[in-house]
């Protein structure tokens, strides 16, 4: 009986797994479980009719894929075809969330072009089966399929395959 809970277990969660080539299940992040800096919801369903690029960040690994954020500017990609979007993982760290809460409303402030929410009961690694206590990058085409995702540090060669793909679907 325990072996057939732990594979149902299993099943349902590769279920609603983000999968490459697949709009993944619809996901609100709203209430206590958070939202976006302006205290509204965030719908997943908002990554469709542009390219967009999505951090799922532990703050305690912020840096980890900073090479691939410098390159993204660097690309001045257009605004009108291209969105990036930072959720934050508040469950994953041992800062205090008002304190993370406060730097995120000054990056939004700084980069007004990026959505930045805040996952504070780790809402998308439960529903989305993202990695947890990480750096993940998730990019979806304008249909709001997912075209390429990635948990940890990015390589160069990766960073040169998710320029790529996002130049060849703008």
């Amino acid at each position: 009986m325990k072996k057939i809970v732990i594979a149902l277990g299993v099943l349902s969660a590769s279920i609603m797994a983000v999968e490459t080539g697949k709009v993944p299940a619809s996901v609100t992040i709203s209430g206590d479980n958070g939202g976006k800096t302006n205290g509204q919801a965030w719908n997943s369903s908002s990554l469709k009719g542009k390219v967009h690029i999505v951090f799922y960040v532990d703050p305690d690994k912020k840096d980890l894929n900073e090479d691939l954020s410098k390159a993204l500017k660097k690309r001045h990609f257009d605004r009108s075809k291209y969105a990036s979007v930072a959720i934050v993982n508040l469950a994953a760290t041992w800062m205090p969330n008002a304190l993370i809460e406060s730097k995120l409303k000054s990056k939004q402030k700084e980069f007004p072009d990026t959505t930045y929410v805040k996952d504070k009961k780790k809402v998308l690694v439960n529903k989305w089966a993202l990695a947890d206590d990480n750096s993940d990058i998730l990019v979806f085409d304008k249909t709001g399929k997912l075209i390429y995702k990635k948990f940890g540090k990015l390589s160069k060669s990766e960073i040169t395959k998710v320029i790529a793909l996002i130049e060849a679907n703008l």
